[in-house]
């Protein structure tokens, strides 16, 4: 079961609901009766980040052949038009 607190709450009471958390208890502030964020516990203390693993996307991501290839029409525009429009500042 969630607890929900106010923000007047909250404040006054913040070592008593992050100990909650810790237990594993959900803790929710609310603003007015409306829930607005989740007070969540980021880990324990000391703990370094999970390594990248090398080659975790292989054979998930392609590209096609011509991805680097500009297409005719798109770059004819590109060149053509003014480097500042006008009615532009």
């Amino acid at each position: 079961m969630a607890i929900q607190v106010n923000i007047h709450e909250a404040k006054t009471s913040l070592s008593r609901l992050i100990e909650a958390v810790k237990r594993g208890e959900e803790v929710i502030i609310a603003r007015a009766g409306t829930p607005e964020v989740r007070l969540v516990a980021v880990g324990p203390a000391g703990e370094k980040p999970k390594r990248r693993q090398f080659g975790a996307w292989k054979g998930k991501v392609w590209f096609a052949p011509d991805y680097d290839q500009a297409d005719a029409e798109i770059e004819q525009d590109f060149h053509a038009s003014p480097i500042i429009p006008e009615g532009g500042r």
